[in-house]
């Protein structure tokens, strides 16, 4: 059977957030996507804005509000939003709420931080 708990995957710290990849080749082994759970504290940011030359990326709010930015354009989430990452594009998320924000983040076709194109001078407008 192919069930995990995110409590059973180690969680670890990277820029601006804590990070479980539910699906990769220490998990669940699924063939065309992979799935990770973000926890972003208060005021942080996930950094730095970065873009998945080989996936698109929806991510899913399941608490707290903050901003994102796709290309220099900057939209409001909350618990319940979804937001495409088309391949490609540059993206960063931000935490603006004083509750810590969990996000459900979906790959496809599967990634992992190694694939990530990294944006050091890109900032998210306060």
């Amino acid at each position: 059977m192919t069930i995990i708990h995110e409590d059973d995957v180690r969680e670890t710290l990277q820029p601006g957030r804590y990070m479980r990849w539910l699906t990769n080749d220490d998990t669940l082994k699924a063939q065309y996507l992979s799935v990770c759970v973000i926890r972003v504290l208060p005021g942080e940011a996930v950094r730095p804005a970065h873009s998945h030359p080989k996936s698109e990326e929806a991510i899913y709010i399941i608490s707290g509000n903050g901003k994102v930015m796709i290309e220099g354009e900057v939209g409001n989430v909350k618990a319940g939003s979804l937001v495409l990452f088309e391949q490609g594009k540059v993206h960063m998320l931000k935490n603006t709420s004083t509750e810590e924000m969990k996000v459900v983040c979906f790959f496809a076709p599967a990634t992992s931080l190694d694939n990530y194109l990294l944006f050091e001078d890109v900032q998210i407008p306060d």
